[in-house]
């Protein structure tokens, strides 16, 4: 049985950055097969996120070589790699930083007890599970799920 978050307790969660990296990444993707490049204001209309929000998105995922970005009036963004290369470790990495879901898991931990502490143990093998489920779902499986809801006439948010 799930426990009941109450008042001042925060939950595990992943960046809104690492879920609107997935919207846009997964927007274009979608287009792929469309003549013309991705355009921001076209995923900000289609995904009904800010364009400076966008904006500020794609420059990290440009860098990551997750897209690529084609310039000129009939430019935007197309994926700079398949769909089945890109995980969501890949994007969450990208836009959030290392999954470390404690501070003392990290190499430069706080800590002084993090060398001889169980309970760190413990953690980082959650911590290492969480990373392995990210990097076993990719771009091409969300865009299948996607596609699959498409055809169903549901509505699939991310």
């Amino acid at each position: 049985m799930a426990a009941k978050k109450t008042a001042g307790q925060k939950a595990l969660k992943i960046s809104a950055k690492a879920r609107y990296g997935l919207r846009i990444l997964l927007d274009i993707a979608l287009h792929e097969d469309d003549p013309a490049p991705r355009t921001t204001a076209a995923i900000a209309e289609s995904q009904q996120l800010s364009l400076k929000f966008i904006s500020r998105l794609v420059i990290p995922l440009r860098q990551a070589g997750m897209i690529r970005s084609i310039r000129g009036v009939s430019g935007g963004f197309r994926l700079a790699r398949p769909p089945a290369e890109i995980s969501l470790l890949d994007i969450v990495e990208t836009l959030q930083g290392p999954v470390e879901i404690l501070d003392c898991l990290g190499e430069a931990s706080p800590c002084p007890r993090a060398q001889g502490c169980v309970s760190r143990s413990v953690w980082n093998a959650v911590n290492t599970a969480l990373s392995h489920a990210l990097s076993a779902l990719t771009l091409e499986q969300v865009l299948a799920r996607t596609r699959e809801h498409a055809a169903n006439g549901l509505d699939y948010c991310i």
